[in-house]
């Protein structure tokens, strides 16, 4: 399996994400001291810990993505290593931040890191358990999975896009998307889903069964890595 990745990305909002973070303590700090030190400037106080607020949740987004050890994709290269050489796998590289290409088809990952149980009922996605941390953090929506169908669809739509400008003497292959939970601890009960949601201890054969039962043509494989070799 070939690996492409954007490091300088990767790199560069890791940076941005510490930075942000060291920023939103810094005027949290700020907000907290006139509240107690000041009460005569309350209002600046207010606004200073909604920035502050505001600042910690971009901080999160980005380390979760960008700066967490080991990162997603680390995670999903990891998952995937002993695949033949004919699927490739992006990293920030294409429409979707994580792609795997190859006889399989076109998949789009989606990795997720939250521990607990989830569950798919009622057209509903639900996350529980996963600890005191888990649960405190979901109250700031940092460790809610939210709608998956909705940003895998999303995402579906940006490779087809992209697949549309750049093969429009072709036909564009089917786009799949899967959830991949890559915490140990997490249980996943799915049946139903719109989509497929596994550990990341299944990918590996997940994709080598569908590569057996949906192979993508030689030529249709070729023809999406050379465009895929180009940044989206």
């Amino acid at each position: 399996m070939k690996i492409i990745k954007n490091t300088r990305l990767i790199e560069r909002n890791g940076k941005f994400g510490k930075w942000i973070s060291m920023a939103a303590i810094a005027v949290l700090g700020l907000g907290m001291y006139i509240s107690i030190q000041k009460p005569e400037l309350f209002a600046y106080s207010i606004v200073s810990l909604l920035i502050g607020f505001t600042l910690t949740q971009v901080g999160m987004y980005l380390g979760n993505r960008y700066g967490r050890s080991p990162r997603p994709d680390e995670q999903l290269d990891a998952g995937l290593k002993g695949l033949p050489g004919d699927f490739n796998l992006y990293h920030y590289t294409t429409p979707s931040p994580h792609l795997l290409v190859g006889p399989a088809g076109v998949w789009v990952l989606l990795p997720y890191h939250q521990g607990g149980s989830v569950a798919y009922k009622n057209n509903r996605w639900r996350l529980s358990g996963g600890g005191f941390f888990q649960g405190y953090m979901r109250i700031f929506g940092q460790e809610s999975i939210g709608r998956p169908d909705v940003e895998a669809e999303g995402e579906i739509r940006e490779v087809k896009k992209f697949l549309a400008k750049h093969m429009d003497d072709g036909e564009i292959p089917d786009i799949r998307a899967a959830l991949i939970f890559t915490n140990a601890a997490a249980e996943v009960s799915a049946g139903g889903a719109p989509l497929p949601a596994l550990k990341l201890k299944q990918l590996k054969d997940f994709i080598r069964q569908r590569a057996k039962e949906r192979p993508l043509g030689a030529l249709t494989l070729e023809r999406l890595k050379t465009e895929f070799a180009e940044p989206a």
